[in-house]
C-alpha cells in the first residue's frame, strides 16, 4: 500500500497556520486587521484608526478597531444629539 501523498506547504498556508487562533489576539498585523473588520488591507491602512510599533512592525490594537466600528453610524438611524450640542442649542 502507498502512503498517503503529502501536502504542499506553501507560504501563504504558513501564514494562515500562523494566523489561526482560538482568541483574536490583542495587537494585528495589517492581514489580520483587515480581516477583523472585513475590509481590505489597503482600506485598513486608509483609514484613520491608531497604529501601534511592536518589534519594529506596524500593528492594529483590537480596542481601537472595535472602537472604530463601534463609531460608525447604523444605516437609516441619526445620530442622538450631543449633551453638549443640547446645552448650547446647537442643532445637528
Amino acid at each position: 500500500m502507498r502512503p498517503a501523498p503529502r501536502e504542499t506547504v506553501t507560504q501563504e498556508s504558513k501564514t494562515e497556520i500562523l494566523m489561526t487562533h482560538d482568541f483574536t489576539p490583542r495587537l494585528m498585523a495589517a492581514r489580520a486587521a483587515a480581516k477583523f473588520l472585513g475590509i481590505s488591507e489597503s482600506k485598513l491602512r486608509s483609514l484613520d484608526i491608531p497604529r501601534k510599533t511592536f518589534g519594529g512592525n506596524m500593528v492594529w490594537d483590537r480596542t481601537d478597531l472595535d472602537a472604530y466600528a463601534d463609531s460608525l453610524p447604523y444605516e437609516g438611524k441619526e445620530e442622538p444629539p450631543c449633551n453638549v450640542d443640547q446645552l448650547f442649542g446647537v442643532a445637528r
